[in-house]
């Protein structure tokens, strides 16, 4: 079976025994995502048929990336970027048994919480952990630079989170001529109009980018949770609904910060004590405020998805007040 993979945007085309006439929401194709609102409409067992078969796709999807982008070279490693967000962490257990290591970017600004859950969910599976630090922290950035808004978003990006990409390639990449490495990413598209074409796979360099989950929905995501009642969830994101490890702020919501201030007093006041070395640094209104979301938006980098638009999934309800 060939199956090419990626968006229509790359010029390739699209076949699969997925892809069927008339488009079925139960055996969903490559080419776009089912509406949300379709896959509400289904029966419970109808859902657990199309996440039967969106898992199957999932395989399919590395299958094809590694037939297109490997070109006789060996993989020297399939790597799982785990936020500990809910998506990373279901494709985590999608794949535990395939990927030989989980990455996860500390920024060095984000909740202390989900860096443990990644820690221990790596160790319950026998998953070897890659946990990147920056060259540089965050709160040095933020004092030479004053607190980020949406034009710095890639710069953020690059600065917390590629460069600890590079990292771990280079831990397990010893000769990019002739090997490869695969990061394995939770981006679906209909996260965010940024994810909207996302493509299914592609490679930068030696890295094998693929995303098993393009297609995928929050309520599939949820079916496959039902069905695999050992996938567990981060407490960060079950009540501030993101994982939590990248507070930047460039892109952060009304009442972000109370909200964590809320649940992760902790955390919150560490974004305070920055705050004071910004503002003591010299650094004027608004650059000395977190979350200040002044200047024109920036393109996103690889595993930014959704803090920088509106998400199209329905919200999960506001567990505060359960």
């Amino acid at each position: 079976m060939t199956i090419a993979s990626t968006t229509p945007a790359h010029g390739w085309e699209h076949q699969s025994l997925f892809e069927l006439p008339g488009h079925d929401p139960v055996l969903p194709g490559l080419h776009r995502p089912t509406p949300a609102d379709e896959v509400a409409r289904l029966s419970a067992p109808d859902r657990i048929r199309r996440v039967i078969a969106l898992r199957e796709q999932a395989d399919t999807i590395l299958a094809s990336a590694l037939h297109t982008h490997l070109g006789g070279r060996r993989v020297a490693a399939t790597c799982v970027l785990l936020s500990g967000g809910d998506d990373s962490t279901a494709l985590t257990h999608m794949f535990r048994d395939r990927a030989t290591h989980a990455i996860h970017c500390n920024t060095t600004i984000g909740v202390e919480q989900t860096r443990q859950f990644v820690r221990d969910t790596c160790l319950a599976w026998g998953l070897p952990l890659l946990e990147e630090s920056p060259p540089k922290t965050y709160r040095q950035l933020v004092i030479e630079r004053g607190f980020p808004g949406p034009a710095m978003h890639l710069k953020m990006y690059q600065r917390l989170k590629e460069r600890g990409l590079r990292q771990a390639r280079r831990k397990l990449v010893t000769d990019s001529r002739t090997q490869r490495i695969v990061f394995l990413a939770g981006r679906r598209r209909q996260e965010s109009a940024r994810r909207a074409d996302i493509a299914l796979h592609e490679r930068r360099g030696s890295i094998i980018w693929v995303s098993p989950l393009a297609n995928w929905t929050k309520l599939d995501l949820n079916t496959y949770r039902q069905i695999h009642a050992d996938v567990p969830r981060n407490p960060v994101s079950a009540v501030l609904h993101m994982s939590a490890e990248c507070l930047c702020g460039c892109f952060a919501k009304p009442g972000e910060l109370e909200e964590i201030r809320y649940w992760f007093p902790e955390t919150a006041a560490a974004i305070d004590d920055i705050a004071a070395a910004v503002a003591a640094a010299g650094h004027r209104p608004p650059y000395n405020r977190w979350g200040h979301r002044q200047g024109t938006q920036s393109r996103s980098g690889n595993l930014c998805s959704s803090c920088d638009s509106t998400l199209f999934d329905l919200p999960e309800p506001d567990q505060r007040a359960a």
